[in-house]
């Protein structure tokens, strides 16, 4: 074999070398955008059923609630809709924890539901504390990864954080009793989001 033809082979499988690396690297990426999908997905479901116990509870109980938590119960389920077209948009499945997510979202939403406007707020405020800074650092990875992945992501951080102020200024404040109501629903949401990155 010619030296110019070994010289050639040799650039030739460095190429292939090197496309397989980048084909590891975005099947790599491509997995971590699904599962911040997933995650964001299932993060909305949880939403919603947190918020529709509290407004089922707060009707009868906490009448002056109920505007404000029917305005972000509809953020919410617009925002399911747009995780759910991107997942699909995928051909990516959704969380297996998804069912968690509901019967979670749903127990939380009815016991501070019955336990008063406060601990509504410090409910939501603790979820949206939470998620707005998981937020973050999603978008600090998408921003590199997957620009589609990012809008979808972006256009929900204006309600998140609308949600969390009107929590801390509604008396959702980690003060007195308030505090456990935050330990417990934010220690609950960063555990429900460590597991749906693994399911």
């Amino acid at each position: 074999m010619k030296h110019g033809d070994i010289k050639n082979n040799r650039a030739s499988i460095q190429v292939q070398l090197n496309n397989t690396k980048v084909c590891g690297k975005a099947m790599s990426a491509q997995q971590e955008i699904e599962r911040i999908l997933r995650v964001a997905h299932a993060g909305e479901r949880g939403a919603i059923s947190i918020y529709t116990a509290q407004i089922a509870i707060s009707k009868h109980l906490w009448p002056s609630c109920v505007p404000a938590l029917e305005e972000m119960l509809t953020h919410e389920k617009s925002h399911y809709l747009s995780f759910d077209a991107a997942l699909k948009k995928r051909n990516a499945r959704a969380c297996y924890a998804l069912p968690l997510w509901h019967l979670g979202g749903a127990v939380l939403g009815l016991i501070t539901g019955l336990l008063g406007p406060k601990a509504i707020w410090a409910c939501t405020a603790a979820v949206e504390n939470t998620v707005y800074k998981h937020l973050q650092e999603q978008i600090t990875f998408l921003e590199r990864h997957d620009k589609d992945a990012l809008l979808a992501v972006k256009a929900i951080e204006a309600d998140e954080k609308s949600h969390l102020d009107h929590a801390l200024n509604h008396g959702g404040r980690p003060v007195k009793t308030n505090k456990i109501i935050w330990t417990i629903v934010s220690s609950c949401t960063t555990v429900a989001i460590w597991l749906s990155r693994r399911l």
